[in-house]
């Protein structure tokens, strides 16, 4: 387990984003009553934060390559910081650029950390990606209730404050960390290889990545929809913040738990039935999840976690073994502006969908449209060639 002590400090990393990110969604719905905004807006406020990511996470990734992982993931760290103090001193009405320039915080924060699990863990990958994503889903199932307790005991502004003093105790840590010796024997190979935009681009155009690169999409469009818009849902119901946070906490250590599990899964035997049976979980109680309420609605968003995490750590830790040698932060790079790219379609769809339609329809149409894709995905050839 010695070994594995580098990966702890990357969870608490990967964390940052996932406390920070959803502190602040969680609570939206405070903020917009307070500012006098609807629930478009709530979706906008949550996607510009993806939107950040989608763009710079295989910029820095690619960066991390040329430049040293530890550096540019240390940077993202201090922008993410410095972004949620600047809230404190800012017009409320600015959330939105606060939320965007926490993104890219987190963009350089978040690929960099799972490129580095990758770069440091060359055997067990399933279950280094598992410890890493189980502490870096833990900022789920705290940030509800950190979140609910801050807002019901004191204003929506502090909860950055909470987010700052998190990132700045992960920049503390980070400090310890090695240089891992994949990047050392990496540069050393490559150290005259300038960046250049074909390399770049080259992760983007390998065809056995693009099957998990639609998963990716897929199953971050359930997650931006559970932990995006759940808690509009919950708050429509009538719970107070604390209810809505423990409520939440729960669905969240679903999606953590089952983590750890799935990447020794993915160690031992082929991921591609789970991925699927996953996805299709997910989209399921997601269609759901307006028709229930009290412990049917805890039960049903708590399958839904269990979906979307069992496909989280199987594409890391494969999309990781496909990297090639030298581009292993741009590829995990480009894989995050894939997962951002769905995390953010499904707030921002909902949103739309619902402020026309009617949240019910929201959720409805939505997990419908991710199940057809679920479809799509399982009947193409080359998933099933790549995956087994």
């Amino acid at each position: 387990m010695k070994k594995f002590w580098p990966i702890l400090v990357l969870g608490f990393v990967g964390f940052v984003t996932s406390f920070g990110a959803h502190i602040v969604a969680v609570n939206l719905p405070t903020y917009a009553e307070q500012i006098g905004v609807g629930v478009a807006m709530i979706g906008l406020l949550i996607s510009v934060y993806d939107l950040a990511e989608i763009v710079a996470k295989p910029l820095f990734g690619a960066f991390a390559d040329r430049q040293g992982m530890k550096q540019t993931m240390l940077s993202g760290i201090a922008l993410f910081t410095l972004a949620s103090l600047a809230y404190l001193f800012v017009d409320p009405r600015l959330l939105l650029l606060i939320r965007f320039l926490q993104g890219l915080g987190a963009a350089a924060l978040s690929a960099v950390s799972v490129a580095m699990v990758g770069a440091y863990i060359t055997k067990e990958k399933g279950k280094a990606y598992g410890i890493y994503n189980s502490i870096k889903g833990a900022g789920y199932i705290i940030s509800p209730i950190i979140g609910g307790a801050i807002v019901l005991q004191s204003k929506f502004s502090s909860i950055f404050l909470a987010a700052a003093v998190v990132g700045a105790i992960a920049f503390g840590l980070s400090l310890l960390l090695p240089k891992p010796e994949l990047e050392v024997k990496n540069v050393l190979a490559d150290e005259d290889d300038d960046f250049s935009f074909h390399g770049f681009f080259a992760v983007f155009r390998q065809p056995n990545l693009w099957p998990w690169y639609i998963v990716t999409v897929v199953n971050m469009f359930f997650v931006g929809i559970l932990f995006g818009f759940l808690p509009v849902r919950i708050y429509a119901l009538g719970y107070n913040p604390v209810v809505s946070g423990l409520l939440l906490s729960a669905v969240a250590a679903s999606y953590l738990l089952i983590q750890p599990f799935a990447g020794i899964l993915a160690d031992r035997s082929s991921p591609a039935l789970t991925i699927r049976i996953g996805l299709l979980l997910a989209g399921v109680c997601i269609v759901l999840a307006p028709f229930v309420d009290g412990f049917s609605l805890l039960i049903v968003s708590i399958l839904a976690g269990f979906g979307v995490g069992t496909v989280w750590t199987n594409t890391d830790a494969l999309i990781s073994d496909l990297a090639q040698a030298g581009k292993l932060g741009t590829t995990m790079g480009a894989a995050g502006s894939f997962k951002e790219f769905g995390d953010m379609l499904g707030p921002l769809l909902i949103g739309v969908v619902s402020q026309a339609l009617g949240l019910t329809t929201g959720f409805v149409v939505c997990g419908i449209l991710g199940l057809l894709s679920v479809i799509l995905i399982s009947n193409r050839r080359t998933l099933v060639t790549v995956i087994n």
